[in-house]
């Protein structure tokens, strides 16, 4: 093939590779015109292409290079919301158990046979009351020798007595303490007669009772268990951080768990002295009244204190925002963006607790923030967005108006 013949084929692929380049790709036309080739000969190829303006082309959006560059120059729009306020460490709840305020295990004084029980399961005692009695015969019979000695030692002192002179005041003083003798041994027996009976040692319901009559038992023989429910005592366990925020006396509310519809009131009874290790919390004791006898030692509480609490700043989460120097939030005042640093003190599922220089009511942004800087303007959203609300419903008596004129 001739070089001619070579160089129309490759000018012809040359100027058809260019009209495809310049039909199909948007910014090929405003390439060509900035580079000097005549608009007109462009729009013969793609009339789309050079229809733009000389030098200013358009992109898919619409926009010229001129309203792109000032829409980037446009003050950021941002969305606010109102910092609020909550209180943080103003209440405990704790699951605690119930103790009568005095349980006894009542325990024979001696050994022997149990010949009586007194009292029955659940029975109402006094202190002091006899609630069962052991074999006391032997006793009984060391009392009645006691008395006699006793007795003997007596008449012989009155005689020496009668005598005066006639007998020494050593045979006299022997006497006496003889009659001293006799009394001490006379306390004695009545004192072991007085341990054959078991009693109670304070006011109380008697529990279930696990000896009859005719069973041996010795002083670690527990005969029943008397409880004195006037008063429960909840024992609860709290964090640590609560160790000096809680006082005896301090008011609780609490409500058993089998009695959920009552609610019962009391107060601080006891707390601990240390913090447990293990669990890091301290063991705390409440009392609770109990006139009508509802309550039962064992019984599972839910108990609830109240304190002063702490408060605390609150934000949107979306208004946290993090930088090398930690977490911060941007605040709008006077249409200008704050930066204001934070610190987090407790994250809830809708706002989180911040320790910051921020008052109730201050207006600061959660969205648009990433183009905000300190000490710029902006342009809030919901604002302007308010304003309108406020101009649409203001027109719509006018409307209503020109409505019934028609």
């Amino acid at each position: 093939m001739q070089i001619w013949k070579q160089l129309a084929l490759s000018l012809v692929i040359l100027l058809v590779g260019l009209a495809a380049w310049v039909r199909f790709v948007p910014s090929a036309g405003p390439m060509l015109v900035s580079v000097g080739v005549p608009g007109s000969v462009v729009a013969l190829v793609a009339p789309s292409a050079a229809s733009g303006d000389k030098g200013q082309g358009q992109g898919r959006d619409g926009q010229s290079g001129t309203q792109r560059a000032a829409a980037g120059n446009q003050t950021p729009l941002v969305v606010t919301e109102a910092a609020g306020t909550a209180l943080v460490n103003d209440r405990l709840n704790a699951i605690g158990n119930g103790e009568a305020i005095l349980s006894v295990t009542v325990t024979p004084l001696s050994t022997g046979n149990l010949t009586e029980v007194l009292v029955k399961s659940g029975e109402r005692i006094e202190q002091g009351q006899v609630i069962a009695k052991l074999d006391s015969d032997e006793q009984v019979l060391a009392v009645a020798q006691a008395k006699v000695l006793l007795d003997a030692a007596r008449d012989k002192v009155e005689r020496n007595r009668r005598l005066g002179n006639a007998v020494s005041i050593a045979t006299l003083r022997e006497a006496e303490f003889a009659e001293q003798a006799a009394e001490l041994a006379l306390k004695t027996a009545e004192l072991d007669l007085t341990r054959r009976d078991i009693v109670a040692p304070s006011k109380g319901i008697v529990g279930i009772i696990t000896v009859n009559p005719g069973d041996y038992v010795t002083t670690s023989t527990p005969i029943a268990v008397v409880d004195d429910r006037s008063q429960i005592l909840v024992d609860f366990w709290v964090p640590e951080r609560f160790a000096n925020n809680i006082k005896v006396g301090q008011e609780v509310s609490a409500v058993a768990v089998a009695q959920v519809t009552r609610q019962l009131t009391g107060a601080i009874h006891a707390i601990d002295n240390r913090i447990d290790q293990a669990s890091r919390t301290l063991r705390v004791r409440a009392r609770l009244a109990n006139p009508d006898d509802s309550l039962r030692a064992g019984m599972s509480f839910s108990v609830n204190v109240r304190f002063p609490g702490d408060s605390y700043p609150t934000v949107n989460p979306l208004a946290v925002q993090w930088s090398a120097d930690g977490s911060y939030v941007w605040r709008v005042v006077d249409s200008k963006a704050e930066r204001v640093p934070v610190t987090i003190i407790q994250r809830n599922s809708d706002k989180v607790l911040v320790d910051a220089k921020l008052e109730k009511g201050d207006m600061v942004a959660t969205e648009g923030v990433q183009r905000l800087r300190d000490g710029g303007a902006v342009k809030v959203a919901n604002a302007t967005a308010g304003t309108a609300e406020q101009k649409v419903s203001s027109a719509q008596p006018v409307a209503m108006i020109a409505e019934a004129a028609r």
